[in-house]
Formats: C-alpha cells, sequence, structure tokens
C-alpha cells in the first residue's frame, strides 16, 4: 500500500461500525470515548481515520496526521521516561504508509522492538496537559490511544478522572489487540466495538508478505508432521517456531494458527464456503480435514490460545512449544 493517500486506503468489511460510527457524526451524539477492538493490524485505524474526518469536517490535516488537536498516544520505551511525541515523526510515516501495520512493525519503526514498551504515567501527564489547553480549532480534542492494555494503573489511575468526565467535545479513541487486559476502569467508560478480522483475500492485499509469512509456512509444516506421524520433524519445527527472531512473530504464529485451524473444521464440517481460503489453499485444507480427527481443531485451538498466553508472560519459548508439539501430536 506505499505511495497511497490514506484517504484512498480500503476498509474491508465492518459496514456495521462504519454505518455506527457515521451515525454518531450525523446525530451528534458522540460517545466520550470509544475502545476499538481489532485484531494486530486488523483495521481500526482505517476505520477511526474516516470517522474523524467526518468529524472535524473533512480538515486535510487530519488525514496528514498533523491535526493540532488530535494526538496520538503508542506505546514507547527509553531512557527517561520518553512519551509519544518523541516518535511521532516514524508513527506518522508508518500509519501514512500502511495502516493495517502490526504491534511489532510499529515497534520496528520506532526503533524499540528488543526493549519492553509501556504507556507510563508521563505520557498521561502529556495527555492531560495537551488537553488542558482549549482546542485550536474551536472543535473536538481527541486523542487516539493505540494499545492501552500497555497502561499499568499507575497511568490509568492518572487519565481516569479525563476519561470518566472529559470536557466537553473530548474525545478518547482507543485501539486495543486484547480488551481484557485493559484497566477495568478505563474499559467500563468506553463504547466497545469489535472490528471484524482482515479476511484472507484483504490480508493478501494490505500485508502479502505477511498472506505468505514463514509463520504460516511453519503451522503447514508442523501440521504436515503431524498427520504423518512424524514426531521428529514435528519437534524441529517446533524449535523452528521458538528460534523466530520476536515473541510477536511467535504470538502472530498462534494467530494464524488458530484461523488455519478453524478452517479445518469446517472443511470437516462440509461448510468449505465459510472457510477464510485462497483458492489455490483449497487442496491443502481438504487434505488436513481429512487426515484430522474431527476433535483436533478444537483442541488444538486450545492449545495454540495458551501457548500464546505463555509466550506474552515471557515463559520460555522453547519449553512452550516443545510442549505445544508434544499435545497437538497426542491429539492429531
Amino acid at each position: 500500500m506505499s505511495g497511497k493517500e490514506w484517504d484512498e486506503m480500503k476498509i474491508y468489511g465492518n459496514t456495521d461500525v462504519v454505518s455506527a460510527l457515521h451515525q454518531m457524526v450525523v446525530s451528534g451524539r458522540i460517545p466520550h470515548a470509544m475502545m476499538l477492538h481489532e485484531d494486530d493490524g486488523g483495521g481500526a485505524f482505517p476505520l477511526i481515520l474516516h470517522f474523524l474526518e467526518e468529524l472535524y469536517g473533512g480538515n486535510p490535516r487530519v488525514g496528514k496526521l498533523i491535526h493540532p488537536d488530535i494526538h496520538f498516544v503508542f506505546p514507547v520505551a527509553g531512557e527517561k521516561t520518553p512519551v509519544s511525541l518523541q516518535f511521532i515523526a516514524p508513527f506518522r510515516d508508518l500509519l501514512l504508509r500502511n495502516p493495517y501495520f502490526t504491534e511489532n512493525e510499529l515497534y520496528e519503526a520506532i526503533g524499540i522492538e528488543k526493549k519492553q514498551s509501556s504507556i507510563s504515567v508521563a505520557e498521561a501527564r502529556s495527555i492531560l496537559s495537551a488537553l488542558s489547553l482549549s482546542a485550536v480549532e474551536g472543535g473536538y480534542r481527541t486523542v487516539v490511544m493505540y494499545l492501552p492494555e500497555k497502561m499499568n494503573a499507575a497511568s490509568g489511575n492518572a487519565l481516569l478522572k479525563m476519561v470518566e468526565e472529559p470536557p466537553e467535545k473530548t474525545l478518547f479513541l482507543l485501539v486495543t489487540h486484547a480488551p481484557e487486559s485493559v484497566l477495568t476502569t478505563i474499559a467500563s467508560r468506553c463504547l466497545h466495538l469489535r472490528v471484524e478480522p482482515l479476511s484472507r483475500q484483504a490480508l493478501a492485499e494490505v500485508r502479502p508478505a505477511e498472506a505468505a509469512s514463514a509463520e504460516g509456512d511453519l503451522f503447514a509444516d508442523l501440521l504436515r508432521a503431524l498427520v504423518d506421524k512424524d514426531l521428529l520433524t514435528a519437534l524441529e519445527t517446533g524449535e523452528a517456531i521458538a528460534a523466530l527472531s520476536s515473541r510477536e512473530k511467535q504470538k502472530a504464529l498462534c494467530r494464524s494458527a488458530v484461523g488455519m485451524l478453524r478452517n479445518i473444521f469446517l472443511f470437516q464440517q462440509g461448510q468449505q464456503a465459510l472457510a477464510d481460503i485462497l483458492p489455490d489453499e483449497k487442496e491443502f485444507y481438504g487434505e488436513m480435514a481429512a487426515r484430522c480427527r474431527r476433535t483436533f481443531p478444537r483442541f488444538a485451538m486450545t492449545y495454540f490460545d495458551r501457548a500464546q498466553l505463555l509466550v506474552e508472560r515471557n515463559v520460555n519459548q522453547k519449553i512452550v512449544f516443545t510442549d505445544l508439539v508434544l499435545k497437538l501430536y497426542a491429539a492429531i
């Protein structure tokens, strides 16, 4: 999608969310805080940008991400408690280049991929300072926060009163991948909107490299070894997954595996038309559906969900994925 202007970028699906956001602007009844739950890289930002473009009357600075009354907040890391404003230039570049970016792509863009990121108390104070000023153009003041689950209790508490009782025409838009991990005091003040996951076809358009990613290939290799009852190859593939260069890639593989297992389940149920696959994947899913136990997809999805949770908790990856392979081998 490199080279496209933001307003030329597609919104894939999500007609209900688009309609709801449009009706808010038309009616003037806009909740002061909304939380959009997307899968990683799933398309909340295109929805937000189009909503804000309408809310701010078509102001071109919205699309260029330079409107003075719109503040972007995201997890950062570094010395001396940095805040998002210090990284805003690479963030803008990334968002304009591809609003379907992933969490890991953000960290790579701002140069903190090997550091522990957070939304700190310093960031919360920066937000409060920005919102203490009158709107430059007399309209809405908006905070767009990416990954509010990265707030700790101290930063959440610092923002709570502003989120709970904001001044007139103050809007919070939160984009989360894990709404259950957002501080309850913040989440309970928000209107929740679910952003539909990207279809395989849409993913092939916005992130073609991921649609045919090494992570997806690894899961396919693992599945083939499992159905062949080749434990040694399966364990070697598990080691390759554990050796991926980041936890984000391991988590992405787990999410991708769950989606692929759902497709296998649909094939087993004779519901191929509902499977989210590309045309040249039909043969693979048909073969896997025929060779797996009918109980396998359900058990395997549970195992991958748990593996993702353990990776997030920084459990030793080799142990996590060796255990996963052994459980999958027993269930296949």
